[in-house]
């Protein structure tokens, strides 16, 4: 006999639905999840996957559709996983934006394995903030290298990839890391850059969530309060896990974030005038030991207003037909959502 209050915003959750339908439409994806949360509460204001089904119809659906993908599946994320790395490595000391990489001239060979750049493009003495601005893999090797498997390990973990993010919601999967005598120096450089770890996209958010949040990692929920059937309220509250990374990294990594949507890829995209935080991600497909050529997942995950963030959010395609790309897919769709969360939020511009 409670009543469940949530942290559920209607209006923004119908943004959400609208402009995924729209999106899957434009870029021809088989499917695809928006999710919105506010990093310092770790509520969520919109979750959204489609193909989905109506619940009051659900004997006419596939089973397959009554489950959340957003928090049951998992898939390897590709390069919004960057920002990770390069907040533990800025944390620890060992690089700052403007360290310049080594080997990032040309492929990087390790073992049997040949790392490339998604374009093969090569940036010689690049810097840090170019590495994420320029998504370069070669450069993320280099990061993942210098923290090393334990550091690296131990950071991933502290931002709860491998955990689950215990939302209040049913059937969240939580992949495991893999045991740490299992990684070999391929792994290490592999998941520099977001391949060879498996995220859901709660995860994703919740980490990211982290940065946004000064360095807190916060607990996703929906239910914001709980009446009793006698009227009394229970208020259900915010919840911080644990502190990943200091105020000051959170800080430096969001410039570096700043600069990347400022200049990266997907800048054609961005709304005037405000300082959105954000990276793009474009992963492959792991099918049976090798990775499918042709089709991916892209996505593109953020926050804004950069400088006291009011959402974060994460937005994801499956195997768009447009292009292959999170800059030319994900992006647009991440950017037209943003447009009308500062419409309805009133955030006016701020350059």
């Amino acid at each position: 006999g409670r009543t469940l209050v949530l942290h559920l915003n209607r209006s923004v959750q119908f943004i959400v639905e609208e402009k995924l339908k729209l999106g899957i439409e434009k870029y021809g994806a088989k499917g695809g999840s928006v999710a919105v949360l506010d990093p310092k509460t770790g509520g969520i204001l919109a979750m959204a996957s489609l193909p989905s089904y109506e619940p009051a119809k659900f004997a006419e659906f596939e089973e397959s559709l009554f489950k959340n993908p957003f928090v049951s599946e998992f898939y390897e994320p590709g390069s919004v996983f960057k920002p990770l790395v390069m907040a533990s490595a800025l944390n620890e000391g060992i690089v700052y934006p403007d360290t310049r990489c080594p080997i990032c001239q040309g492929p990087v060979t390790i073992g049997e394995y040949t790392i490339r750049t998604w374009n093969n493009k090569y940036y010689k003495d690049t810097t840090m903030t170019e590495v994420i601005q320029h998504s370069d893999n070669t450069g993320m090797v280099y990061i993942a290298q210098k923290l090393g498997l334990e550091k690296l390990y131990s950071y991933l973990a502290a931002f709860g990839i491998g955990d689950a993010t215990d939302i209040d919601l049913q059937e969240e999967a939580a992949p495991a890391l893999r045991p740490k005598g299992e990684w070999y120096p391929i792994d290490v450089a592999t998941a520099g850059f977001g391949q060879g770890v498996a995220v859901t996209g709660v995860q994703m958010l919740a980490a990211i969530g982290a940065i946004a949040n000064e360095g807190r990692l916060m607990e996703p929920h929906v239910v914001a309060v709980i009446v009793n059937p006698d009227g009394r309220e229970i208020t259900v509250p915010a919840k911080v896990v644990r502190t990943v990374i200091s105020e000051t990294t959170a800080k430096v990594m969001t410039e570096m974030l700043v600069n990347a949507v400022d200049n990266g890829e997907a800048k054609f995209a961005k709304p005037k005038g405000y300082r959105i935080a954000g990276k793009t991600g474009t992963a492959q497909i792991p099918i049976r030991g090798h990775y499918d050529p042709n089709k991916t997942v892209t996505s593109f995950v953020g926050f804004a207003p950069a400088d006291d963030p009011k959402f974060v959010m994460l937005v994801k395609l499956n195997e768009p037909t447009s292009s292959p790309f999170g800059s030319e897919t994900a992006a647009p769709l991440f950017f037209s959502i943003a447009r009308d969360l500062f419409t309805y939020y009133n955030i006016a511009p701020s350059e």
